[in-house]
């Protein structure tokens, strides 16, 4: 869901804040299943401590597009995701490429959505590896709670994830509980409070960096700033626990530029850190005019010294904050992008 459709839920929920917890929860699962809808369902696989060495030796990647050369971590503009979906099966990688084509340059950050319980995709892994990219796992807490993560109750699977990433060998991004100052999930604002979210942040850190774990950047993301959500300082776990930090932002009408979609969020990370920003969910809707916005969005991430952006290639049909972001919908929006790419992205 994107961030004005969230501001719009968390100010009724202000209004309405008598009805208490359980309304919260309602709109919650809402959300969850209008993600699901959407193929973003982080309850099923679907939407950094820092490393001490580079990526180990990557496989020639398949002949096709380029490979974006990126090191992890990095500085300046040099990362180009995408995001095709959570489902790390058996060839569904292609759709990944089918991006690549389109964009005439291969994506060096594959995300995707893990629910709890879910194991690292060793083999998904290794098929972005061949193809020059990082995977960047955005693991939610979707059938537990921060509480029982600080608890110690959640370890066996921490350990067993650590483990499988360790064995990878290759760096892997890794967020927890994203977008944590909105109130639409239950590890966010109004139903887990922030002290409680760093905690498990830090525990979560802490088994992996006690299984060896150290090829995985810890990204902190969060949704855009707005005076209806949390403040994102009390979310912030600290600067030893936090390899980079993200932003997820859309733009979704027409007036919207990167100044307005992103400006007051950058400003408000770098007043608590100076890890470097990735801009970790973005797209540009067919009503906010993909082909004239895309340029801006490649030109604002280099003049403010951001890493880079994951593009979230989705179809969405409900409205103005879940349009079609594909860019395979719009032949003027691809030869923007890759326009863009061409010329933006190292």
């Amino acid at each position: 869901m994107t961030s004005r459709a969230r501001v719009a839920a968390a100010a009724a929920a202000t209004t309405f804040v008598v009805i208490g917890a359980g309304a919260s929860l309602v709109a919650s699962m809402e959300h969850y299943e209008r993600r699901i809808a959407a193929g973003r369902n982080p309850s099923r696989v679907q939407h950094a401590a820092t490393p001490s060495t580079p990526a180990a030796s990557v496989p020639s990647p398949s002949p096709g597009p380029k490979v974006v050369q990126a090191s992890l971590p990095s500085t300046g503009f040099g990362y180009l995701g995408v995001y095709e979906g959570s489902d790390t099966s058996v060839g569904q990688y292609a759709q990944v490429e089918q991006f690549a084509q389109g964009i005439g340059r291969q994506p060096n950050i594959v995300m995707y959505y893990s629910g709890w319980t879910e194991p690292f995709t060793i083999p998904y892994a290794q098929t972005a590896l061949q193809h020059g990219a990082t995977l960047l796992v955005d693991i939610d807490p979707t059938s537990t709670s921060c509480e029982a993560i600080v608890a110690g109750q959640q370890d066996a699977f921490l350990r067993a994830y650590a483990q499988s990433v360790k064995a990878f060998g290759h760096p892997v991004i890794i967020s927890f509980g994203h977008e944590m100052n909105g109130n639409w999930y239950p590890w966010g604002w109004t139903h887990t409070s922030p002290a409680v979210f760093v905690a498990a942040w830090r525990h979560v850190v802490d088994v992996f960096r006690q299984a060896g774990a150290d090829n995985v950047t810890w990204l902190w993301t969060v949704n855009a700033v707005n005076q209806v959500e949390g403040p994102i300082s009390e979310y912030w776990p600290g600067d030893n626990y936090v390899t980079w930090a993200a932003v997820d932002a859309y733009y979704y009408s027409p007036d919207d530029d990167f100044s307005g979609v992103f400006g007051a969020s950058i400003t408000a990370i770098r007043q608590i850190t100076s890890k470097p920003i990735l801009i970790g969910e973005t797209a540009v809707g067919q009503v906010a005019g993909q082909a004239a916005k895309i340029p801006g969005l490649f030109a604002g991430v280099a003049s403010a010294g951001l890493l880079g952006f994951v593009w979230f290639d989705q179809t969405q049909s409900d409205g103005t904050y879940h349009q079609d972001w594909r860019l395979e919908s719009s032949p003027d929006a691809m030869s923007a992008f890759r326009s863009a790419v061409a010329t933006y992205v190292r």
